[in-house]
């Protein structure tokens, strides 16, 4: 039998969303006996399809449905986009229906995470959104409980939400020690819950 994994599914336009993807894998990777897989979605052009190759470039590869199926927990992140997700994660989302009728999902632990421009740019809207299609799937929500202390010592990202950056408005803020220590703590409940639902009683 393999290995459980999380699955951290995310879209990146400028490269802060994937280096929070890459700390959660390392909090995911603190439990034994878990890993982590780092998958990514492809862009969407105005007809709303893919617009890129079928293999990326570089970075993560591209998500398939079976990568979320067999997942043993979600985290799920994106960029905010007025307030929202980005419509790449969206769209991949939107054609997720046939995992939703066969119940695939229910169950599973998920969290959420994103990364803004601005303090106040809709880091808990973005958050909170991409809960929904999560919740229609079943999915237990997992936020960051106050016992991470730096919820409340953090200036720029970080909610009970989910895990969140402030990447500034040229995108060129790096990861602030607090954002860093919440997106590990974050992967490592996640994966935490996961190994706690799927042992067998």
């Amino acid at each position: 039998m393999s290995e459980p994994y999380i699955l951290i599914l995310y879209y990146s336009r400028y490269g802060a969303t994937a280096s929070m993807a890459r700390l959660l894998a390392r909090g995911v990777e603190r439990n034994p006996g878990i890993e982590a897989r780092l998958r990514t979605v492809p862009p969407v052009s105005p007809d709303h399809e893919p617009s890129a190759p079928a293999i990326p470039e570089s970075g993560a590869i591209y998500c398939t449905e079976d990568d979320l199926r067999h997942c043993s927990g979600l985290l799920l992140g994106s960029p905010t986009r007025f307030g929202n997700m980005a419509a790449p994660l969206k769209h991949f989302l939107d054609s997720s229906g046939g995992l939703w009728a066969g119940g695939d999902l229910i169950g599973k632990p998920a969290a959420v995470f994103t990364s803004t421009s601005s303090l106040h740019g809709g880091q808990e809207s973005t958050l909170l959104s991409m809960m929904l299609p999560l919740l229609h799937h079943g999915m237990l929500i997992a936020g960051i409980p106050y016992s991470e202390a730096d919820l409340m010592r953090s200036s720029s990202g970080g909610t009970p939400y989910g895990a969140s950056h402030l990447a500034g408005e040229n995108s060129d803020r790096g990861i602030s020690d607090e954002e860093e220590r919440l997106c590990l703590a974050l992967g490592r409940r996640v994966g935490h819950i996961a190994l706690q639902l799927t042992r067998e009683p």
